[in-house]
C-alpha cells in the first residue's frame, strides 16, 4: 500500500510538472514547479531519518540491591505517612483498637487444605487489641496470605489497617520484607489487568509519584511489583459485582508465586460466594473471621473513653450493654464506634438509648444512630482555620443540607446501573464524577465549542476593526474569525469527548527538593522539536511559495519553523518538569491529587496555549505582512494567535480530569444536589470522620453508613 502511494505520488509530481512545462509559462513556469516538487520530494526521505533520530532514547535504569532498596524505603516511608494521619482522623488509637478477637473461619471450604496451610504457624486466635501479636504471627506463616472476613461493621479493614501500620512500625528489624500498600480491589479490572503485578504498578504508579524520582525512574511501580517487594492489602473484595469478585481470585491464584505475599478483606457471604464461583479457594491463605465482641470487653472500651465519672445514666448504659437493643448493636466495631461518636459529648443525653419503647431492637436503635451522627460531629467539631488540627472542618456546614449532599452521592454510588450498564462501585473518585454522572454530556460540550468560536471571532473582529478600520476590518475580522473560530471549537469539543475517562495528571510546583529533567529526555525534546520546526518550516515555505510567491515563502518558513520548534520545546520542558516528582513528596490523598491535576492543567493551558499562540501569531503576521500591509499583518496575527492558543491550550496532553470535574460540579452545583467547592466539602466530611481516604480515593465511613444515606434515613431523619 504505502509502495503504491509512493509511486502514484511521483507519478503525480511528473506530470504536474510535464503540465507546467506544456502550459504558456514554458521552461520559467515548469522549473519554478519542479523546485517545489523536489522540495515535496525530499521532505520524506529527510522525515524519515529524522523519526529514526527522534525515536533514539536512553536505556532503563539499572536495577541493583542498593536501588531496590532506596525505592522501597521511599515508598513505606510514604505509606506510613499517609496512614499516620489517616489513622489520626479514624481515631484507631483513642484511647486504643477496639477489642475484637479473631479465630479461623469455622467454614473450613473457605480456606485451603491444612497442609498447605503448615498448620503449625496458623493463628489460633488473634484480637485487635494485640496488633503485635498478629504482625507475629502473620511472619511465622510459610506463605504470608490471609483473609479477613466478617459480618458489616465488623471491623475487617481496621485490622488490616492496624496490621499494615505495625508491619511498617517493625519494618526496620526485616529490612528485606515487601512494604505493605492497602488498595480498594473494587478499583481492580481483570480483564484490563489480568495479572496482580500489573494493577499494582498502575495504582503504585498513579497514587505514589514520588516513587518515579527514585534511581529506577518511572520503571520504579512496575519493578517493584514485579519482584514481589510489595505486600498488597485489598480491600472490600465484597464490594465488586459476583463475577468479578471470582474474576479476582482466579487471578490472584495465578498471579501469586511462591513468596508472593497478600491480605484480603470480605464479607463472609461475599466470599463463600466467591470461592464457589472460582472454584477454588485463595492458595495457602488463612482464613480469621471475628468473635461477637464480648459486653465486658465493649464496656471496658466505653469507660475508657468516658470521662472517670461517668454519670449515673452512663453507668446504667454501660450495664445494659449484656441485654436487649443496646447488647445487639455493640456486638460489633460499627455499632461500638457508633455508640461513641454520638453519645459522647457533653451536650448528649444518653439515657434516651435506655427508652424500649423507642429502641425496641438493635434495628431501631443502629438507625437512630446513623439519623444523629451527622449532627452529632458537625456540633461536636466547630471550624478551625489550624491546619494542624485534623479533627476539624474549613468551613460550618448546616447538618440537613451536609446530609442530602451527603445522601446524593450515596445514592449515585449505590446505583446498580452503571455508565455501561454495569454496578457502581463505593469509591468517590472525583475525577470520575463527570463519567458517572453524565454531567458532562454533548450539549455541554456543543456550549464549549460555541463559547471558543464566539471568543476567537470578537477578539479577532476587534483587532482587525482596530488596525484596517470601518468597514474592511469587520468584514475581514468576523468572517476570519468566526471561521477559525469554528474550527478551533469543533476541535474542543471533539477532543473533549475524552476528557471525563482521563485520569488525573500529576503537577506540583510547591513541593521542595532539586528538581531536574533528565538529560537522556533532554535531548529527545531538543530532537522532536528540531523535527517539529524543520517540519513546519518547509510546510509552511512550501504552501505559501505556491500562494503567494517563492519570496514570501522563502521569508515566512524559516520563521514559522523556528518559532513553533522553540514553542515546542519550551512548553515541553516546562510541563516535563513541572511533571517531575521528588522523592521528599508526600503520599497522594484525594485532596493533593486533585491539586495536582489542577495545577498541571492550568500550567499546560497558560503554557501550550501562550507559546502556541506567540508562535502562530507571529510566523502568520509576519506571512501575511510580507505580501500586504503591517496592519492586516497584524491583524492576521492576533487571529491566529488566538486560534493556535486556545486550541492547543485546551486539546494539548493526556490529562484532563480537572477540566471535566470543573464543568460538572458547576452543573450539579446549579441543580442543588452537590456544592459549587466539592472537594472543599468533602475534606471537610473527612475530617468529620463522615468519609475515610484510601490514597487518593473518598470512601463512607462505612458501607452501611452509605446505605442508610442512600435510603433516604429514617422517617424521623426526614
Amino acid at each position: 500500500m504505502w509502495t503504491g502511494a509512493g509511486l502514484l505520488g511521483i507519478l503525480g509530481c511528473l506530470a504536474a510538472i510535464g503540465a507546467a512545462l506544456a502550459g504558456t509559462g514554458g521552461l520559467e513556469s515548469s522549473a519554478d514547479v519542479a523546485q517545489l516538487v523536489s522540495v515535496l520530494l525530499a521532505v520524506p526521505a529527510l522525515a524519515a531519518s529524522l523519526m529514526l533520530w527522534w525515536r533514539q532514547a536512553a536505556g532503563p535504569a539499572v536495577i541493583t540491591p542498593a536501588a531496590l532498596t532506596a525505592a522501597t524505603d521511599v515508598l513505606a516511608g510514604l505509606v506510613g505517612q499517609q496512614w499516620r494521619t489517616e489513622a489520626t482522623i479514624r481515631s484507631l488509637d483513642d484511647p486504643d483498637p477496639i477489642p475484637v478477637r479473631w479465630r479461623p473461619a469455622r467454614d473450613t471450604r473457605l480456606a485451603d487444605h491444612p497442609v498447605n496451610l503448615s498448620p503449625t504457624t496458623v493463628p489460633t486466635a488473634v484480637s485487635s487489641a494485640d496488633v503485635a501479636g498478629l504482625a507475629a504471627a502473620f511472619r511465622a506463616m510459610r506463605r504470608r496470605r490471609l483473609v479477613l472476613l466478617g459480618g458489616p461493621g465488623s471491623g475487617k479493614t481496621t485490622l488490616a489497617v492496624q496490621l499494615l501500620r505495625e508491619l511498617l512500625a517493625t519494618r526496620r528489624d526485616h529490612p528485606d520484607e515487601p512494604v505493605p500498600v492497602l488498595l480498594s480491589v473494587a478499583g481492580w479490572d481483570t480483564g484490563t489487568c489480568p495479572r496482580l503485578q500489573d494493577w499494582l504498578a498502575a495504582r503504585l504508579a498513579q497514587d505514589y509519584p514520588a516513587l518515579r524520582a527514585t534511581v529506577l525512574g518511572p520503571d520504579a511501580p512496575a519493578v517493584l511489583a514485579a519482584r514481589g517487594l510489595i505486600l498488597p492489602v485489598l480491600d472490600g473484595l465484597d464490594e465488586l459485582p459476583p463475577v468479578s469478585r471470582a474474576a479476582v481470585v482466579i487471578a490472584l491464584n495465578r498471579s501469586l508465586g511462591d513468596t508472593d505475599q497478600v491480605v484480603v478483606t470480605s464479607r463472609t457471604v461475599d466470599y463463600r460466594h466467591a470461592v464457589n464461583a472460582a472454584g477454588d479457594v485463595l492458595t495457602s491463605a488463612v482464613v480469621l473471621e471475628p468473635e461477637p465482641l464480648d459486653p465486658a470487653a465493649g464496656a471496658g472500651y466505653l469507660r475508657r473513653c468516658l470521662p472517670p465519672v461517668p454519670g449515673r445514666a452512663w453507668e446504667r448504659i454501660l450495664a445494659g450493654l449484656h441485654h436487649g437493643a443496646l447488647a445487639e448493636v455493640t456486638a460489633t466495631a460499627l455499632g461500638l464506634w457508633l455508640l461513641r461518636s454520638v453519645y459522647l459529648s457533653p451536650v448528649a443525653d444518653p439515657a434516651e438509648l435506655l427508652d424500649q419503647g423507642r429502641f425496641p431492637d438493635g434495628t431501631a436503635l443502629r438507625t437512630h444512630l446513623f439519623d444523629r451522627l451527622i449532627p452529632a460531629l458537625v456540633e461536636a467539631r466547630p471550624p478551625s482555620a489550624d491546619p494542624a488540627d485534623p479533627f476539624r472542618p474549613r468551613r460550618r456546614h448546616d447538618p440537613a443540607r451536609m446530609r442530602d449532599r451527603l445522601g446524593f452521592l450515596a445514592r449515585h454510588l449505590c446505583d446498580p446501573r452503571g455508565e455501561d450498564g454495569g454496578p457502581r462501585t463505593r469509591d468517590l473518585l472525583w475525577w470520575d464524577l463527570a463519567r458517572t454522572t453524565r454531567a458532562f454530556s454533548p450539549a455541554v460540550r456543543a456550549a464549549l465549542a460555541a463559547v471558543v468560536a464566539v471568543t476567537i471571532a470578537a477578539v479577532s473582529t476587534v483587532a482587525n476593526v482596530m488596525s484596517e478600520g470601518m468597514p474592511r476590518g469587520l468584514t475581514h475580522g468576523f468572517g476570519y474569525g468566526l471561521a477559525f473560530g469554528l474550527v478551533s471549537g469543533g476541535i474542543v469539543a471533539a477532543g473533549a469527548r475524552s476528557w471525563p475517562r482521563q485520569p488525573p495528571g500529576f503537577a506540583d510546583l510547591w513541593r521542595h527538593g532539586r528538581r531536574s529533567v533528565p538529560r537522556s529526555r533532554l535531548r529527545v525534546l531538543f530532537r522532536r522539536g528540531a523535527v517539529i520546526g524543520l517540519g513546519a518550516a518547509l510546510l509552511s515555505g512550501t504552501v505559501i511559495g505556491m500562494v503567494d510567491g517563492a519570496r514570501a515563502g522563502t521569508a515566512a518558513g524559516p520563521v514559522t519553523g523556528l518559532a513553533i520548534g522553540i514553542a515546542y520545546v519550551v512548553t515541553a520542558w516546562f510541563t516535563a518538569w513541572a511533571e517531575s516528582p521528588t522523592r521528599d513528596g508526600h503520599a497522594d490523598t484525594p485532596q493533593a491529587v486533585w491539586r495536582a491535576d489542577r495545577n498541571l492543567n492550568l500550567l499546560r493551558a497558560g503554557v501550550t496555549g501562550l507559546t502556541s499562540g506567540l508562535a502562530g501569531g507571529l510566523a502568520s503576521g509576519l506571512s501575511a505582512a510580507a505580501v500586504d500591509t503591517v496592519a492586516f499583518g497584524v491583524s492576521v496575527g492576533v487571529t491566529y494567535a488566538l486560534t493556535f492558543g486556545i486550541t492547543t491550550g485546551l486539546t494539548a496532553g493526556r490529562h484532563h480530569a480537572w477540566m471535566a470535574y470543573l464543568i460538572a460540579t458547576g452543573r450539579l452545583a446549579r441543580a442543588g444536589v452537590l456544592p459549587r467547592r466539592l472537594m472543599g466539602f468533602l475534606d471537610d466530611a473527612h475530617r468529620l470522620g463522615l468519609l475515610r481516604a484510601v490514597g487518593p480515593v473518598y470512601q463512607f465511613r462505612h458501607a452501611e453508613f452509605q446505605d442508610h444515606l442512600a435510603a433516604g434515613g429514617s422517617a424521623r431523619a426526614r
